[in-house]
């Protein structure tokens, strides 16, 4: 089955007034804070995710269930400039990945990662976007 989840890291997370962040607010059911591995890094005013074997990198975000999964992924891969009709290589891939809810359990969830190079980004250490930024 193809996962209804959808994991944010970043700008479309509660709290922030973005037009897309409220479109995700008022079609999908927030299901609480997530982690899951991963490295975040600081790419302009927005975050990039990217993947990680190591335990200890760890990326803070919520998880949301999607209502209308297809249209609201066809929304968001527009938003993310991924997909059909952009230019290879996006900046951004979806990717179903594992995450972990707030009570433990692992779950698959889609989420966007970063697919350009970071070398010489700044990495955000705590996985947490919000503290990176001053909103």
């Amino acid at each position: 089955m193809i996962s209804d989840r959808l994991f944010v890291y970043g700008t479309l997370m509660r709290g922030f007034d973005h037009p897309m962040a409220k479109l995700l607010s008022r079609s999908a059911d927030y299901l609480g804070p997530a982690t899951c591995r991963g490295r975040l890094y600081l790419i302009k005013h927005y975050p990039g995710l990217v993947a990680s074997s190591d335990p200890a990198d760890i990326v803070h975000g919520e998880l949301y269930r999607l209502r209308d999964r297809d249209a609201l992924l066809g929304e968001f891969d527009m938003y993310e400039a991924c997909g059909a009709g952009f230019p290879e290589p996006t900046e951004y891939l979806r990717r179903m990945l594992a995450v972990t809810d707030e009570n433990g359990a692992a779950l698959e969830a889609w989420a966007y990662l970063y697919n350009w190079p970071v070398a010489g980004l700044p990495r955000i250490a705590s996985g947490k976007f919000l503290e990176s930024t001053a909103l």
